[in-house]
C-alpha cells in the first residue's frame, strides 16, 4: 500500500482557508436550493403531467442530493488522508453513483409510481443545478492552492509581533555606512 506523501520540513500543514481544508458547506447550500426547486416543481409537474411524474421529481431530487453528498464526504475523507487520494476517491464515488443510478432506474416499474423518466430528467437537471451551486461556491471563496505567507509584522502596544524586531528591517532611506 502506498504511504501518503511526507510533509516537507518548514512547510506548515495547516488549513488552506478559514473554513478548513475540506469545507463541505456547499452541501447545505445545494440541499436548500434543491429543496426550493423541488417545492416549486412538484406541484407544477403534478398538475401538468400527473402525480406519478411529480413523485419522480421528488425521487430524482433525493437521488441527486444523496449522490452529491456521498461524493463530497468521500472526497473530503480522502483529502484528510492525503491530497493525492482525492482524484481516486472522486472517480470511485462516480463509479458507485453510476452503477447505483442504473440499478435504481432498472428497479422502478416502466409505467407506474414513480415515473422513472421524470426521475431521470430530474437527476440531469439536479446535477446541473448542483454543478452551478458548486461553481458559485468555488468562485466566491478565497481558496489557497498553496500555504499563504505569514501576515506582516504588526506593532501592538510597542511590541512587534511575528518575531520581527525594529532593527531587523532596513529602510531604504537609511543607508549603511559600513564601508
Amino acid at each position: 500500500m502506498t504511504q501518503p506523501a511526507a510533509r516537507r520540513p518548514g512547510v506548515p500543514s495547516g488549513p488552506r482557508s478559514a473554513a478548513g481544508p475540506w469545507d463541505l458547506s456547499f452541501l447545505r447550500v445545494g440541499t436548500l436550493v434543491t429543496l426550493a426547486c423541488t417545492v416549486v416543481a412538484v406541484p407544477v409537474v403534478g398538475l401538468l403531467a400527473g402525480w406519478a411524474e411529480a413523485l419522480g421529481v421528488v425521487l430524482g431530487a433525493a437521488i441527486v442530493t444523496a449522490f452529491f453528498c456521498l461524493s463530497g464526504f468521500a472526497i473530503a475523507w480522502a483529502g484528510k488522508i492525503d491530497d493525492s487520494f482525492t482524484l481516486p476517491a472522486a472517480m470511485g464515488a462516480f463509479f458507485v453513483k453510476v452503477i447505483g443510478f442504473f440499478a435504481l432506474l432498472q428497479a422502478l416499474p416502466a409505467d407506474g409510481w414513480p415515473d422513472r423518466v421524470a426521475a431521470a430528467w430530474t437527476v440531469i437537471a439536479g446535477a446541473l443545478l448542483w454543478s452551478g451551486v458548486q461553481a458559485r461556491w468555488v468562485w466566491t471563496r478565497q481558496l489557497y492552492y498553496t500555504t499563504p505567507p505569514a501576515p506582516p509584522a504588526q506593532q501592538v502596544g510597542g511590541v512587534h509581533t511575528a518575531g520581527v524586531q525594529p532593527h531587523d528591517v532596513e529602510h531604504p532611506a537609511e543607508q549603511r555606512q559600513d564601508g
